[in-house]
This record gives structure tokens, sequence and C-alpha cells, in this order.
């Protein structure tokens, strides 16, 4: 059959996981009438749009033995940055999220069906926890790699992840599915079934899925199983970790000193008095959730329907890191603490500082329990003259409640220290038993709420010799909030961590937009067709006042082999409830610097005096799918998105650099802007380094780059074979701070991830009459550390080489009810590569691979 360019602007671009049914989206355009493609309001009769699409079906997911949505997303091409997935045991809360462009979660707008999804996870959240998403439901995932603010609002600065549910489904469908990695740890278990019923004037899909997710320890991996430190003057690595130690770590003003269990102590060695943190963190951690969905439409006149839907789930999540490290300050006497530091040059009398890693009373525990509830209700239909309309309610909640254990009340501990009534050099006052009356769980709470109210017109205006003027307009408002309550000993400062201020408040958004699609040319030499796209939207929000975005787009098919394609648009992205009002809260966060501990106490929080930011956004293009060359097409797009006002916190590593001096420790730079809003300290006696980095509108950002897909399809040896390259060159992703400028092109980092320069996802497919078998290689060029770019002789491992993920995976269709899949991931069992500078389990967990070969298997039952 004669390929046609129908379609290609969408499918051509789809990445290396596609599957079967992209190959039939010649044959479904010719099915529908009219369909709305995500990027676009404007119901149109077939797929091309100037803006790239990426199109992720249900096998291609099952394809990947994946569970949750973000173990898909995360591996395209254009996905980079600090994505949290279970990879991320330090911080991530249990969510997951994807990055599009590297741009950070926040500016990848997430839809269900085309309708905003609820900010979910755990506590004040700014972004979509990926899983809400039931995965058994997806019919589809539409990706938009481009702007698109004036169709959609805010947040779709990087792109739009358009999540379609399964509707119109008949029948009953099971998949039960497990997965464990070869060192017998991780192991997965789901289950999900959905049943579906039409009647005479509507149908009904009502779907259920549970997960059950083990875990991983960084003990059990070569690689992780200690943390690596590097002696630069030898040349060589050694076992290190933390100088918060069991038995504790004194220093003082000429001494620091490791202590021992017999309650001696001796001089404090890194290589080997440090602890090892790594033995008792999560290399990978677990969840279990659940996923309920109901969706249906209902005719309630031959012009008008009804539609719902409702979407709720519930996680339960773990994470485990190591004994808690306790620090504070005392004043040493020698009559009433012993005289046990007097022969190591301590003086009686003299003020010292004391670090503990609490093994006395275990391991750090973090627990979540997350509600997310989603419900749509609206109204659509036409009218006589065939214009569409639809009006709904968006209605979401996030709920949650986190936990963590095996805390000590410090507050109380110095008030015993001060009464005499505790002796921290004395080994038995810190006894698991004598601990129990200080030992405490922290209970903190916090949520969001989302509603939505529109109402949109679709249709066409005009004839023009080219054809019909398709236009869409609506009007929008929008009303979020969101809460953090922290436990009221961490509210008032008593724990051992500095004061976590409460989070709340709310804004509201009324919107209006409208868009055109203008036929230019049809059936001309050189332009069988030609059409322009426009859009405004116009917004005031409560927050900071009004402003509106536009886009310009268009689309020149020269002939039925190519067509050109180029958007040029506006975009924005108001502050969050979160980044506008969220409390002062330390993190602590890796740095690297002569004589400091590797973790420095940061504290983050939010800022009301916040705008928005502003976008320009340039995307460039065409698709060719030549008649000589039958089955083959390919895309190449070229994206440019500049971000002014940028909502950020500065680069920690980089706030340590330029403000102090790392020959003698000592402050420089305190006249700039930068070191005087970071109030840096250095305790150059305990190596703790401290600093405010809370969100700021710092500067600007700009990345640009390419993206080439190369499709083939084509029967050999009895055989349907398809091949797919996807590739993403990324030629530079600057972030200018007003103070510096850095390019992360070619970088990972310590904290936000990394930046390859080329990122490629390949795949081969093989399917018969009953069966389907496919390889995927994936590929992350080769990274630099950004540890390493001020001076990289202090680096043994400056950089990462090129790493490839191999994978394999196949169905077999029993009969018409019974199939089976089975697969196995990192297929060569690629271990996570180390580098100096490294962000956790001496890796970077947002970018690589920690588990190691992983095999898949499922069975489908169908009715």
């Amino acid at each position: 059959m004669k390929k046609s360019i129908l379609g290609l602007a969408v499918v051509s671009a789809i990445p290396m996981f596609s599957s079967m049914q992209v190959l039939a989206a010649d044959d479904a355009a010719e099915s529908i009438e009219k369909i709305q493609v995500t990027g676009s309001r404007i119901k149109r009769t077939d797929m091309e749009t100037s803006s790239p699409v990426t199109l992720i079906g249900a096998d291609d997911i099952k394809a990947m033995g994946a569970s949750s949505i973000d173990g898909v997303l995360q591996k395209m091409t254009a996905a980079s940055g600090a994505m949290t997935n279970p990879a991320v045991n330090n911080g991530s809360g249990g969510n997951a999220r994807v990055d599009l462009r590297g741009l950070g979660a926040q500016r990848t707008l997430v839809l269900v069906n085309g309708r905003r999804m609820i900010n979910s996870g755990t506590g004040a959240a700014s972004t979509v926890d990926l899983n809400t998403i039931p995965v058994s439901m997806i019919k589809q995932v539409e990706v938009l790699k481009d702007g698109a603010s004036a169709v959609y609002g805010t947040d779709a600065v990087a792109g739009v992840v358009n999540i379609i549910l399964k509707d119109d489904f008949e029948g009953l469908d099971m998949n039960l599915n497990g997965a464990i990695t070869g060192e017998g740890d991780a192991d997965e278990t789901s289950f999900d079934i959905t049943m579906g019923s039409s009647f005479d004037r509507g149908n009904v899909v009502i779907g259920l899925q549970y997960t059950d997710r083990g875990d991983a320890s960084q003990a059990d991996r070569d690689f992780s199983d200690c943390p690596i430190e590097e002696d630069y003057e030898n040349g060589s690595f050694y076992c290190g970790g933390s100088s918060y130690t069991p038995f504790g770590h004194v220093w003082a003003e000429n001494a620091s000193l490791q202590g021992q269990a017999d309650g001696e102590w001796h001089d404090f060695t890194s290589a080997g008095d440090a602890y090892n943190y790594s033995a008792t963190s999560y290399l990978y951690t677990p969840m279990r959730r659940l996923n309920l969905t109901g969706i249906g439409h209902f005719d309630l006149t031959d012009d008008t329907r009804l539609v719902s839907e409702f979407t709720y789930s519930k996680r339960w999540s773990t994470q485990q890191m190591a004994p808690q490290p306790v620090w504070f300050d005392f004043t040493y006497d020698a009559a009433t603490m012993g005289d046990s530091l007097l022969s190591h040059g301590v003086a009686d009398g003299e003020e010292i500082s004391y670090g503990r890693r609490m093994t006395d009373v275990g391991p750090r525990g973090y627990e979540q329990v997350v509600d997310t509830v989603r419900a749509v209700v609206g109204l659509d239909g036409a009218f006589d003259n065939g214009w569409g309309w639809d009006t709904s309610v968006v209605f979401g909640r996030n709920d949650s409640v986190d936990r963590a254990t095996n805390l000590l009340n410090m507050g109380s501990i110095q008030d015993a220290i001060e009464a005499g009534d505790f002796n921290p050099l004395n080994q038995s006052d810190w006894s698991g038993s004598n601990l129990a009356q200080y030992n405490y769980t922290e209970n903190n709470s916090g949520g969001s709420q989302l509603l939505v109210i529109s109402a949109g017109l679709n249709g066409e205006v005009m004839e023009l010799p080219a054809g019909y003027v398709g236009f869409a307009t609506g009007i929008e408002r929008r009303e979020e909030k969101a809460w953090y309550v922290p436990d009221s000993l961490t509210s008032q400062g008593l724990a051992n961590d500095p004061r976590v201020e409460p989070t709340g408040g709310r804004f509201d958004v009324n919107e209006a937009y409208v868009e055109f699609a203008v036929p230019l040319l049809a059936d001309a030499p050189f332009a069988q067709m030609v059409d322009l796209s426009a859009a405004v939207r116009a917004f005031d929000y409560s927050t900071f006042g009004s402003d509106e975005t536009w886009k310009l787009g268009l689309t020149w098919r020269v002939n039925d082999e190519l067509m050109l394609r180029a958007v040029r648009s506006t975009a924005f992205r108001a502050p969050t409830v979160s980044e506008l009002y969220q409390g002062k809260s330390p993190s602590f966060e890796q740095v690297s610097f002569p004589g400091a501990q590797d973790q420095a106490e940061v504290t983050v929080g939010g800022n009301d005096q916040l705008t928005p930011e502003l976008a320009d956004t340039v995307t460039a293009g065409f698709v060719y799918a030549p008649e000589w060359f039958d089955g083959f097409s390919m895309t190449v797009d070229y994206y440019e998105i500049e971000i002014e006002n940028s909502i950020s916190s500065v680069n920690n590593q980089y706030i340590v650099e330029n403000c102090l001096d790392a020959s003698t420790g000592a402050y420089k730079n305190q006249d700039t802007a930068l070191c005087q809003s970071s109030a840096i300290n250095f305790n150059q006696s305990t190596g703790r380094i401290s600093f405010n980095n809370q969100l700021q509108n710092i500067g600007n950002e700009s990345t640009k780059g390419y993206d080439v897909n190369f499709k083939y399809a084509f029967e050999a040896a009895g055989l349907n074979w398809r091949t797919g390259l996807d590739v993403t060159i990324l030629d530079e992703y600057i972030v200018d701070s007003g103070t510096s400028t850095i390019d992360y092109t070619g970088l990972v980092t310590s904290g936000i991830g990394s930046y390859a320069k080329v990122k490629s996802n390949f795949t081969l497919n093989a399917s018969g009459d009953n069966w389907d078998a496919q390889y995927q290689a994936r590929m992350i060029d080769g990274l630099d550390s950004y540890s390493c770019l001020a001076d990289d002789s202090e680096c043994l491992v400056p950089s990462v080489g090129t790493v490839v993920y191999h994978d394999i995976s196949g169905s077999y269709i029993m009969n018409d009810t019974v199939s089976f899949s089975a697969g196995v991931n990192n297929l060569f069992d690629k271990q996570a590569p180390y580098y100096s500078g490294n962000n956790d389990s001496n890796t970077d967990p947002y970018t690589y691979d920690v588990l190691g070969r992983r095999f898949f298997a499922g069975m489908n039952i169908k009715f």
C-alpha cells in the first residue's frame, strides 16, 4: 500500500518503544471523522499539526514491563534532568515525575483526557505524581514536545503529556504481571482488571489496579555497598562515609576525636572511622498502590452527551536511610563528664561540638500514605450548524500523611545535658533503653486541591479557497490551594534539624482563549496544503495580575512525501502555591569543599515575591516519507526554549565555590547579592557548611537542540518487521543566574540529574501471526561531572563514558482469550557508573539504572 503522509506529523515522531497500533494510524485517521490532537483544541480530519507529537500506546508500555507510566516516559530521549523514580531514596517522598527537556518537572504539563490533573504527591505538591495514573487504563499517551501555554495555560513550557484513558471499552480484560531482578530483590507484582459495557445510549468502563513493589538495598550491589572516597594524592579509592559516627565524634579547637565502645577516644581518620551510611539505605524503594477508575458517557439527546471520569489512587510508600545523625555544642566539664578528653588536648571548660550516628536506635524510616481523587463531570454536544460545544467541572484533591521514625528529640537531650542528667561522653547514656524516652515519630500532613470550571466552542467559521477556517474558543476558571503542616516538634525546632515552617496558600485565575486553523493554499504547485494556526490566551491571576500568551504555527505539505512545519510561541508559568508560600525547612545536599563535610545544611523554601516565568519557544522541522522507499519515514525537528525570570534556586555547589575560598576556607565575595542572600556559614572546626537557597526569580534559562526520528516497516521471511531510531541532540542548556552562567550540556550533577549531548533509543520488532518479539537499545552519551569543572585534577573520575542498555521482550497469543508476555531489561546487567561528585549510591539514580538485570512476565485474559 502506498505510504501516505497522513498522520506522519504525529506518528513518525514515535520513540523506540512504539508498537503495532502506530502503523495503523493511517487507517485510524480514515475511520475517524474528526479528532483532536494534543497541542490544539480544534478538531480536524487528520492527525497533522505544526507541533511534534509522540505517541506511546498500551502495547509499548506492556513491552517494557512497566507498572507505572513514569518508567516509560523517563526513558524518552527528550526527558532528562532530575526525574524522581523508585531509585531515588533520599528525598523522593515516593513520588514519580517526568521532566521534558530537563527544564524541571514543574514545566511539563500533565493532562488526563485533555484536562488538568491535580498536583499530587507528598506535602504541598507542585507537580503531578505519575503514580496516580492507572497504567492498566491507558489507551495511549500523547507527548507534545513544544510550548503550549496559549492552548492549555500555565506549566506547558517544555511540553505536554496527555494521558488518554480507555473509553468505549467492552468486555473484560485481566492482567497478572510480575518482575524481579537478577539479584532476587526489587520484586514486583501487579494485578489489574478492566470491565466495560455499552448500552443503547452510552458506555461505562471500570478499572482496578493493585501494585506491590519490593525494595533493594545499597548494601546488595558492589557499586553502592559503601560511599566511595577518593585519595587524590595516591590516586586510589577507599570506603568512606560520614563523620557522624557511632560512639560519637568530638570536634575541639585542637582535636578531632572518634569515640570507642569502651569510652576511650582516638584521632579520627576518614579512611578508618567514617560511618558507612549505605549499609542501611535503600537502593530501590518499596511501594504499594491501589488505583480505581470509572469512565462513562450517556447520550441525553441526539445532540447532547453527559461525560464523567473518576480516578482514585492510594499509595503506601517507604524509604529507609541510615540512622539519624545528631549534633550539638556543649561546654566540656571534666568533673561531671569525665577526664577522657583531657589527654587528647581538650581543655576543661572548652566549647566543643559533638556529632553521633544514632545506630543505638536504628535506621530512619520514611513512610507516606497518599490519597488522590479526581472527578470530572461535563456535557458536550453539537449545534445544528455543526459547531461543537463542551462544558465541564474538574475537581481534584490530594491528601498525604508522611512519617519519619527513629528520630530523637534533641531539644530534650540538650536540656538533660544542661541539667546534668545526661552525659554525652558516657556511652551507656546513649544506650537504646535510656534513649527510649527521647525517641519519637515525626508526623506531617499536607495536600492540594484543584477546581476547574470551563466551557468551550469549536467548529468552522468560514470557507476560503483552500478550505474551511477552523476555530476553538473557551473560558476557564481555576482555583488551587495547597498546605503542609509539619510535626509539632519539628515546627518548633525541638528536633535535631532546624525548624520547619508550615505551608499554606491559594490563588485563582480566570482565562479565555481563542484558536484558529486557517488554510492558506491547497492543491497548488509545491503546496499540496499550507495551513496557518494561531492561538491567544489571556489570563488574570489573583496573585500577580493579568497578561497574555500567543502561538503561531505553519504546516506546509509540499506533496505526498514531504511536509514542513514550524511554530513560534510564548509561554508562561505561574508560581505554584508551594513556590509562593512554602515554609523554610532544612535540606541536606551534596557539596564538595576542602575540609568540609560532604553534605551541607541548605535552607530551602518558597518566596511570596515570586513573579511568573516567561518563555519564547521555537520548533521547526520536516516530515519525509519517500514513495521510492516504501515503509520508511523520518522527522527532524529543531527546538529552542528561552525562559526569562526563571524560578529556581542557585546550584548549591556554585554557592559554595563562589562564597568560600577553597585554599583557606575564608569567606569571599561577601559584597555580591549571591553571597549576601545565601548567608553562608562554614564552621571549620566541625566542617559543617550551611547557607540559604530559597526560590527566587534568578535570571534566564535557555535550551536548544534537535529531535531526529527514523522509522522503517517491511516484510521479510514471512514476518512483519518494524525498526525505529529516536535521537535527541542537546546543543545547549544554559542557566544564567544573574551572577554566573553555566552550560549544563554534557554534564552530570550531584543533585539535578544529567544533560547528555546525545540520547538515542533504537528498536527492532518482529511479529508473526500469534507472537511478537522486540529488541531495544537505549544510549546515554558520555558525561562530565559538574563537580570537577573548577579543577578536575582533584577528581579521579571526572567523567562517565557512554552507557548503553539492552532490553528484550516478547508476547505470545495462545488463543482469543489468553496471551503471555515476558522480557528482560538491562539484558547484560550494566552496572551504574561511578563519577567524582556523584549524587547517591555512588552514581546518579536520576539518570542510570541501579537495579541491573530485571526479568518480567505477565499473563493476559480477556473476554
